[in-house]
């Protein structure tokens, strides 16, 4: 899952006589971890003409004094400085040392004129930090690895950061997940510069997909708190909401509990996590399923009722979602490749029903059952309302309309934007 905007108008700045499109400048610092930075090095980096992917210029850059010291006490010498970057046209900054630090001044500096000159930048994994220091992400939406997207949105509020995307495109900024996010987004450089057979050769080349399809980051993410949550007021609603899941609650229950009004809490929970209080919560019910359809031999039924889902029908909807697969062909497929024995009777058999029309991918999920069981699921799903019932309903109609101080959209997703407003529209890699 990942935010591809059209090209539209007002995206980019106009580039700066002196810089290059084909020059693409990676900027390095000490304590940086090695394969993060390897990524952009290797992508645009090699001389892979004769596989059919046109050739950029690489002008790697340190950010500061050198030598750079990496993961596992490799020094690097970086052949450039801040200097170089009048040059590039794209300015890719790998994962950043310490989401605790501020960047180097004079690197912020660079970057910002950088930017003002129309060049693009990157910012991989937690170098979207840097980018956020210097102020290029304001107003903008943005991601960054889920376990420092909520960081990332309580210190830089102005920033709509979405926890849940690959990567996401806005014209002349671009931001990465985690690690293989990275790779994500240095192919989708790749086919935006030079159209997707280019893509597709390099990606043969990495002996990666050309890109990931259903499913960012949702099904990565844990029940982690978020390293800055310390002593706000809503840690200990997020903790009595985990320690909390089997039963059934709402968010007007949570706000009650904060002692805030539905609105005041959604502004808020949005500030401290990086997500809207109703999809976070759904997102925690859909984790703690996996957990009790990995560990343990409770029916779909019993694992709803033990995650606070309202009905087996409301799980099924929610689960299929988020990791494309109903929860019996999850726990099919997760059995297969970890060969722990299924249970028997009655959950074996619905498991069996899902896997016969299911096939197991890489991260365990599986393909849309087709069986004529999950497609009754599946209509059920439709009609029924779900999890939240007609209260819910109301509250996800009210997210949708609200918007916050800051103008975000109060929703679980975010609302696109028009293409003769600045940036591009938001949509949904295939």
């Amino acid at each position: 899952m990942s935010q591809e905007p059209p090209h539209g108008p007002g995206t980019t700045r106009k580039l700066a006589a002196r810089r290059r499109r084909e020059i693409v400048a990676v900027l390095l610092f000490g304590g940086g971890p090695i394969f993060e930075s390897s990524i952009p090095l290797s992508v645009f980096g090699i001389d892979r003409q004769d596989a059919g992917v046109p050739r950029y210029r690489l002008l790697v850059c340190a950010g500061e004094e050198g030598p750079l010291r990496t993961t596992g006490g490799l020094e690097l010498t970086a052949p450039y400085g801040l200097e170089a970057l009048s040059r590039a046209g794209t300015i890719v900054v790998p994962a950043w040392r310490s989401i605790t630090q501020p960047p180097p001044s004079a690197a912020l500096d660079a970057l910002r004129r950088a930017h003002e000159e129309g060049a693009r930048i990157i910012g991989l994994c937690t170098g979207a930090f840097v980018l956020a220091a210097a102020g290029l992400l304001d107003g903008r939406p943005a991601t960054t690895h889920w376990m420092y997207a909520p960081t990332l949105a309580k210190r830089y509020p102005a920033v709509h950061v979405d926890p849940r995307e690959l990567f996401v495109d806005d014209g002349d900024i671009l931001t990465s997940a985690g690690t293989a996010a990275g790779i994500d987004l240095c192919l989708h450089v790749v086919r935006t510069d030079h159209g997707a057979e280019a893509a597709g050769a390099l990606a043969r080349r990495l002996v990666v997909p050309p890109r990931r399809g259903n499913g960012g980051q949702e099904r990565y993410l844990d029940r982690s708190l978020p390293e800055e949550i310390g002593t706000d007021p809503l840690a200990e609603v997020v903790a009595w909401a985990l320690e909390h899941l089997h039963e059934q609650f709402d968010v007007e229950t949570l706000a009650a509990r904060a002692y805030m009004s539905r609105r005041t809490f959604d502004r808020r929970f949005r500030s401290l996590t990086g997500s809207a209080p109703l999809q976070w919560l759904i997102t925690q019910r859909v984790l703690q399923a996996q957990r009790l359809l990995e560990t343990s031999d409770y029916s779909v039924d019993e694992v709803a009722g033990r995650c606070g889902f309202r009905s087996p029908v409301a799980l099924r909807g929610h689960f299929r979602r988020q990791l494309g697969a109903s929860p019996a062909a999850y726990r099919a497929a997760y059995r297969a490749r970890t060969g722990r024995p299924e249970g028997g009777g009655e959950r074996a058999s619905e498991a069996r029903a899902d896997q016969v029309s299911a096939e197991p991918t890489a991260h365990g999920a599986a393909h849309s059952v087709r069986a004529e069981r999950g497609e009754r699921a599946d209509r059920g799903e439709r009609g029924d309302k779900g999890e939240r019932g007609s209260r819910g309903e109301h509250a996800d109609r009210t997210e949708r309309g609200t918007r916050g101080e800051n103008g975000k959209p109060e929703s679980d997703t975010y609302t696109p934007r028009l293409p003769s407003q600045r940036g591009r529209t938001p949509g949904r890699a295939p």
